[in-house]
């Protein structure tokens, strides 16, 4: 009976890791050599206990469940193969599939652990060594590439002729097939009975029925041969499940490894493909089971081999069966580590740990270039082994499909790159790699017959572009130079061979030697520590290319869009009904003048249809003109690729709008719009974040209309820009107009001349945005936009009601003889009035205090023209002011304090609070002045209408700040001292005008006084205000003379006298001031037109009117005049009566002598303007001084 071991541990389902690494470092022969293992994957059951079969068994017979599939062995149960079981030709990539995650990153190769150890036994053995070798990033894949087979296909289909002819003339010329001898196919038949009566648990040979004998010796060789045929795929073709399920198993390209395993030897990292059976038994808890011929003693290679199998599958010890015959001798059990110590099989396990390194580094020396095939060959027997560059040998042929490596590389690309995509957001770093990939796939690919992996390949490129992010700079975000190991080339020139080491140079090899990449001359040289080392001779071009600025990103985003566009349109069947479009024939932009565009009737007509259909969303299921079928993947993929262009084309506008460039950003916001039109025709709904985008599209063309109608100056130019396209531009619209007419938005990016059109498609665009987030309920989930919306809208009707205002203002100057206001006027009043209404409320929607008090602010100004325009056309002497002049002054009047309201207080905006103050003192001052111009006598009384002045004139006081600086300062003073002139004069009239009640009387002069030197103060500081002044104090005079009648006693009337007289000198700085302009005026004259630039701004900056100078100088010649006179008479009559008083004797002397000089002065009719001013300040100086030394004489 078998003798029963004990089980094993059991392995994992695939996906998930053994943490346990058993034997992960392994001191064998005093050489120092690390290895661990970690199981990846295994589908074998828990590992069963073997049998020891009893001596004497017979192996020749084949036991009961001999050929049975079984569990238990794998793959070596259902083959006579055992764990030589032969690599299927792309094992590799069915592996690289299932664990994509390593790579073109951590995983130095990828390889069938049969293919590992023959590399590692090139310079022990003497057999051929043929493989396919590929590189993704840092990986290689190893491939067995079964020469014999391949040649005895290209006979029966015609493939790889070209390779046969290359073979038979360089390498091998009498080629022909290879039979394997009959004792090969015994042993293979032993070995695979001796694993079943392992597993059999009952030791005794059962004989079977004869037919198995003929099964064992016929059937088995065609069986072998019939998997290796099957084993190459027919020309690869993509199934359409790819995209979505990236695990599907490809046509030949399954894992059918019972396990695989990521295995570290040295610093090489390896996921390795094995199905050697293990089992449980001995010391340990996994062994594996191995059949010797005890005539036959162990030599280094099959040592190496087992070794090997142990070493990778972390299988502690070696279990030997020895027969003699195929009858079973004995058992022996051997360590791994001993392995290496075998009689007859001595090996350094440093050798092999330098032929491991020298051989990958010089694969990835001269495997540079990716999506590339390498042959790597060792013909029988030669010492010398050659890599040769199959792709390159194949583009001499006609058709690279012939090279049937070509789709399993493209694929393997693709879906590293997909899967680095998944985690693109955490390694931007991996940009320029996921790039390189993608464009090293895409060169594998024939658009006729793989439509989708470029679709999609070009779609994922165009998303490494960050659209979202344009104020950030590309630089920063992807690092120049790549670690070197990841260093890709997309190979657009060659690399010149490196000269350092001979071995990669073949100058001296003979001329029929010319194809290989690179040689290795001697086989003995891999065994050399370091006698390769990985030299990349290859540029880092795995950077991200940086792109200066937005419009060079988008450009290339839609050069990408543009390839996967035509991919899918190319593999959309054409619709006979579909219409023809030349791709190189622009698509008209269909330009309107406001001639032929339908006005604001038509557009809220296009508005209601826009939004009628982004509302029919959830209801109707739209369809596509050229035929699409929804759900597939052409339908996705475009759907995919028109949002990414509409995004790029946003971008573009708005990086044009920021330059400026107000017609070229409506052309790219049209473009954009219409990739929109075209996604909602094909889209059956809409997600939340495409409406947000589209309601971003809509603000920005509202964005863009409004500053075409601010910047109506340059429509020419504009309008150039708008007109221009690229190529690339009509082929996208090309593709567009194949799903949609493109004129949803037309209305909202037509470029108009008009520019109350262009600013209601403005207002429109706005209103569109709004109107999406409202009924779409992404209000509260996008404040934000919101709010940019809001403010955007009441900044619009704020221009559309300015411009209403301005045009109603307009048509009130030309209204010259009716009195009568027309209906035009009230109705752009209305629209003036409407729009600030919404507005205010929009801006009060969003808390915006300042921007609602600006636009009451133009409210009240808009009340104030429809003051203007009640006032009469009739002549100044009847005019009064008229009660609908009071009512829309006083409407101004709300609106300002509800602006001031608004503001709540200065400091929230302390311009805006300024503004709004001086709006509305100006708004009490000019209804103020009416009354008091224009008083309403017809209506109210005297007192009362000089009550309101008074009251209208203190507020309009109030609101005027004279105290703050500011550029206004000036301003306010000048108008704070008009009021007081204003309030003195009228007083002043009130007194002269009024008799009887005394009181009344008095507080009339004390506040005519009060209001007078106020009004002096004021114009004082005021530097540009003479006249103003000089008539203030003119009226003063006037005053004290109206005071001085009223007066007896003569020391009262010379006080009065005095009084007046000190209030004439006090004109001196006025004078002066007059001349100052008077004298640069002159000199400018005399310089002449060519150097009257060179007067400063600031002696000509007044209009000196010469005509009210002159005017008032005679006035106040002819009241000096007067008042000098009466001081004279009055003087000599006290002196008289009194005697002699020194101080007055000075004065009468003085004044005598200032009367006679301004006689004989204003009697010279020959002095000029500025000479008269001379006479004057002269005789006001002389007075003054009189003054000062009389100190004031009897004051």
């Amino acid at each position: 009976m078998a003798e029963l071991c004990g089980l094993g541990a059991s392995a994992s389902m695939r996906g998930d890791t053994e943490e346990h690494k058993q034997g992960s470092v392994l001191f064998l022969g005093g050489n120092e050599v690390k290895s661990s293992a970690v199981v990846k994957y295994s589908s074998a059951p828990p590992q069963a206990a073997f049998a020891w079969l009893q001596e004497k068994t017979d192996l020749k017979l084949p036991p009961a469940n001999w050929l049975r599939e079984s569990a238990k062995l794998g793959p070596a149960g259902t083959t006579v193969l055992g764990n030589n079981k032969k690599s299927t030709p792309f094992s590799s990539f069915g592996m690289a599939y299932d664990f994509i995650d390593s790579i073109g990153n951590d995983v130095d190769v990828v390889s069938d652990s049969e293919n590992i150890k023959k590399l590692l036994k090139i310079p022990y053995s003497k057999s051929h060594v043929s493989m396919a070798v590929h590189r993704i990033g840092r990986t290689l894949l190893l491939d067995e590439l079964d020469i014999q087979e391949l040649f005895m296909r290209s006979s029966q289909t015609g493939d790889w002729t070209w390779l046969k002819e290359f073979y038979q003339r360089l390498i091998d010329q009498k080629w022909q097939r290879k039979k394997k001898s009959k004792e090969h196919w015994y042993q293979k038949a032993i070995l695979s009975k001796f694993l079943y009566y392992s597993i059999n648990g009952d030791g005794a040979a059962q004989p079977v029925p004869s037919s198995s004998k003929q099964h064992e010796e016929g059937a088995v060789p065609g069986e072998s041969d019939e998997a290796g045929r099957a084993s190459w795929p027919a020309p690869f073709e993509m199934p359409s499940s790819l995209s979505e399920d990236p695990g599907a198993s490809n046509q030949g390209l399954k894992n059918d490894f019972v396990r695989n395993i990521l295995w570290t030897f040295e610093d090489i990292h390896m996921l390795v493909g094995s199905n050697m059976p293990i089992f449980g038994g001995g010391r340990y808890p996994a062994v594996s089971l191995r059949l010797r011929d005890n005539n036959k003693p162990i030599n280094v290679l099959t040592g190496i081999d087992y070794w090997l199998d142990n070493l990778i599958c972390n299988v502690p010890e070696l279990v030997m069966c020895f027969h003699v015959n195929g009858i079973v001798q004995k058992y022996e059990m051997i360590k791994t580590e001993d392995i290496p110590n075998l009689e007859n099989s001595n090996f350094s396990t440093k050798v092999i740990k330098d032929i491991a390194q020298n051989i990958l580094s010089f694969l990835k020396s001269n495997c540079t270039k990716e999506g590339h095939t390498y042959w790597l060959f060792k013909a029988s027997g030669s010492d010398i082994v050659k890599l040769y560059d199959l792709t390159t040998l194949c583009e001499e042929t006609e058709d690279k499909y012939q090279n049937p490596f070509t789709m399993p590389v493209a694929i393997l690309l693709y879906k590293v790159a997909c899967n680095m995509m998944l985690k693109k957001n955490q390694n931007k770093k991996h940009y320029g790699t996921i790039r390189t990939l993608l464009l090293n796939c895409l060169k594998l690919l024939d658009n006729g017959r793989h439509p989708q992996i470029i679709a999609s390949a070009n779609y994922m490129l165009s998303e490494l572009f960050q659209l979202d992010e344009p104020k950030k700079e590309d630089n920063t975000d992807f690092p120049i130079n790549g670690n070197s190991d990841e260093s890709y080339s997309e190979e657009e020139e060659e690399m010149p061979d490196s000269d350092e080491n001979g071995s990669y140079s073949n100058s001296s090899d003979p001329p029929d030697d010319n194809k290989a990449v690179a040689i290795i001359k001697s086989v003995g040289e891999l065994s050399v520590p370091e006698k390769y080392k990985s030299v990349h001779r290859i540029r880092p071009s795995c950077a991200f290319p940086v792109c200066h600025g937005a419009e060079e990103r988008c450009r290339l985003v839609l050069s990408y869009v543009l390839e996967g566009l035509k991919s899918v349109d190319s593999s959309v069947k054409k619709e006979s009904d579909l219409p023809a479009a030349d791709p190189s024939t622009p698509i008209p932009l269909k330009y309107e003048d406001e001639s032929t565009s339908g006005g604001p009737e038509c557009l809220e007509k296009q508005m209601a249809l826009f939004l009628d259909k982004m509302g029919s969303f959830q209801k109707d299921k739209h369809s596509s003109q050229s035929g699409m079928i929804p759900g597939s993947w052409q339908y996705k993929m475009k759907l995919q690729l028109i949002l990414k262009s509409s995004k790029a084309y946003y971008v573009l506008s708005d990086a044009a709008m920021i330059l400026q460039k107000y017609g070229r950003a409506l052309r790219y916001i049209k473009l954009a719009l219409q990739c929109h039109d075209t996604y909602c025709c094909l889209s059956a709904s809409m997600l939340p974040e495409v409406l947000v985008f589209l309601c971003q599209c809509l603000t920005l063309c509202g964005d863009i209309q409004l500053m075409l109608a601010q910047n109506a100056n340059n429509r020419a130019a504009y309008l150039e820009e708008y007109n221009y396209q690229t190529k690339e531009d009509q082929e996208i619209l090309h593709s567009l107009h194949r799903e949609s007419s493109c004129q949803v938005f037309a209305w909202a990016t037509d470029l108009s001349t008009d520019l109350e059109c262009q600013l209601s498609v403005s207002c429109k665009c706005y209103e569109a945005a709004y109107e999406i987030l409202l009924f779409s309920n992404l209000k509260k989930q996008n404040p934000e936009q919101h709010v940019q919306v809001l403010k955007r809208m009441g900044n619009i009707r704020n221009e559309i009601g300015v411009f209403y205002m301005n045009q109603a203002a307009a048509v009130q100057t030309e209204r010259v003889v009716s009195k009568n206001v027309s209906t035009t006027e009230q109705q752009l009043w209305k629209k003036s009035f409407s729009c600030f209404e919404k507005g205010i409320q929009n801006f009060e929607s969003i808390d915006d205090a300042t921007n609602a008090a600006l636009l009451l602010c133009n409210t009240g100004r808009l009340m104030r023209i429809c003051a203007q325009a009640h006032c009469a056309a009739e002549g100044d002497f009847k005019r009064e002011f008229s009660p609908e002049e009071a009512l829309y002054y006083n409407k101004a009047i709300d609106y300002y304090l509800k602006a001031l309201r608004s503001l709540g207080k200065r400091e929230m905006h302390p311009a805006v609070w300024d503004s709004v103050n001086w709006e509305l003192s100006t708004t009490y001052f000019t209804m103020a002045t009416l009354q008091q111009d224009y008083a309403p006598l017809s209506r109210k009384a005297q007192e009362q209408i000089e009550k309101e002045v008074s009251e209208a004139m203190m507020k309009s006081l109030k609101y005027c700040d004279v105290d703050t600086v500011s550029p206004r300062q000036p301003l306010c003073q000048y108008r704070a001292a008009t009021i007081h002139h204003r309030l003195a004069s009228m007083y002043h009239s009130c007194l002269r005008n009024q008799v009887g009640d005394e009181h009344l009387r008095k507080q009339h002069r004390v506040l005519a006084d009060l209001h007078y030197s106020k009004a002096v103060r004021l114009f004082q500081l005021l530097k540009d205000a003479p006249c103003e002044l000089l008539r203030v104090q003119l009226e003063r005079v006037a005053f004290a003379e109206f005071q001085m009648a009223s007066q007896n006693s003569s020391a009262g009337k010379l006080k009065t006298l005095f009084g007046a007289l000190d209030i004439m000198a006090k004109t001196k700085c006025a004078f002066q001031l007059i001349r100052k302009e008077l004298a640069a005026e002159s000199e400018q004259i005399n310089k002449g037109e060519s150097n009257a630039e060179s007067v400063s701004p600031n002696e000509s900056s007044t209009a000196l009117n010469k005509e009210e100078v002159m005017k008032l100088l005679s006035i106040f010649e002819s009241r000096m005049s007067f008042l000098l006179l009466q001081s004279i008479k009055l003087l000599t009559s006290t002196k008289k009566k009194t005697g002699s008083i020194n101080e007055e004797e000075v004065t009468l002397k003085t004044n005598k002598q200032v009367y006679s000089l301004l006689l004989r002065a204003t009697a010279n009719k020959s002095l000029t303007l500025l000479e008269r001013i001379e006479v004057i300040l002269n005789l006001l100086e002389q007075l003054t001084q009189n003054s000062e030394a009389s100190n004031g004489g009897i004051q």
